[in-house]
């Protein structure tokens, strides 16, 4: 959509060199002083690190939180997170076995964003990530049984932007019949 992108990763080199975006290095353990640099001027932050369970605090918690605490001190508004389907719903992690820990790594950093800045978030909750084939389609109403390709998530998060009636909303979102443009309108 014509927009300048700038991907940061712990491992630059392995981001996929496409026109139009820039890799850079992000250390979330750094300060969020260090972090606050790097991102002013930027318009938007989306933040879909993950550290597959081998540093949910530090990353997955705390490395989202020094994000939002960098944007306010950059001047960013918009923040859009990549988050996990029941992060919210401390009762429901029972429903899915053993990512208790991660669940409570994505609470802390969704409630942060909600309840602790003045961001102007997105928070998608996608239900079981696949590696299959994107549809284009999906649905909003989703149960943590339901799955999801990863290439829907990533175009689901993109188009987020460009919807004003996404903002301050949680999205538990899965595969379904609606396609994606669609879907965000409805919201």
């Amino acid at each position: 959509d014509g927009n300048t992108v700038t991907a940061a990763a712990r491992h630059p080199e392995n981001i996929i060199k496409l026109d139009g975006v820039t890799a850079d290095k992000l250390d979330l353990h750094a300060d969020v002083d260090d972090i606050a640099k790097q991102v002013a001027g930027f318009d938007v932050i989306y933040f879909t690190a993950g550290s597959r369970g081998k540093d949910l605090i530090q990353t997955d918690a705390m490395g989202a939180i020094k994000t939002m605490m960098a944007a306010e001190k950059a001047g960013v508004k918009r923040y859009i997170m990549l988050s996990s389907m029941l992060s919210l719903d401390t009762d429901a992690w029972k429903k899915i076995p053993g990512l208790e820990d991660y669940l409570a790594a994505k609470f802390f950093a969704d409630t942060y964003l909600m309840n602790s800045t003045k961001l102007e978030y997105t928070i998608l909750q996608p239900s079981n990530l696949t590696e299959k084939a994107g549809t284009g389609n999906i649905q909003l109403d989703a149960e943590p049984s339901d799955s999801n390709p990863i290439p829907d998530v990533a175009k689901t998060l993109a188009e987020i932007l460009k919807y004003p009636n996404t903002v301050d909303k949680v999205i538990p979102m899965s595969s379904g019949n609606t396609p994606i443009d669609d879907a965000l309108k409805e919201i």
